[in-house]
């Protein structure tokens, strides 16, 4: 994407650092504009986002959207287990589609995540899935 120099300046105005400690995957989290994200890449991905909502290219931008991949149960011996959800990064859909598109942003997949994302993808298949 470029970026135009008022979009850059906008940029500059609104990131600002959360703190210095870095998580255990050396990422460390970053404000914008009031909202705190979990890395500088997943902070940067919402300004994209941003910038492609105002111009009209998507709509319905939501942040941390919850999805159910099994409900809670009891089991046969009476134990009780709880639901697994998967929490994305950003859910939205684009102009011209009736597509919803769930999009997660990781600079290390571990595997938990990727067995969240096989059942996420089961459970949902008519939701677009994006990674970046």
């Amino acid at each position: 994407m470029n970026w135009t120099q008022e979009q850059l300046q906008e940029r500059e105005r609104t990131f600002g650092q959360v703190g210095s400690k870095e998580t255990k995957y050396h990422s460390r989290k970053k404000c914008v504009n009031g909202i705190t994200f979990d890395s500088a890449k997943e902070a940067n991905r919402y300004l994209e986002l941003r910038i492609q909502q105002q111009c009209g290219a998507i709509y319905a931008l939501e942040l941390q959207p919850r999805f159910v991949l099994q409900k809670a149960f009891v089991d046969s011996a009476g134990k009780r287990h709880r639901r697994i959800e998967y929490r994305a990064d950003f859910e939205y859909s684009r102009m011209g589609t009736d597509v919803d598109t769930v999009e997660d942003v990781k600079g290390y997949k571990t595997p938990v995540y990727r067995m969240k994302i096989k059942l996420f993808r089961a459970k949902y298949p008519e939701i677009e899935f994006v990674e970046s």
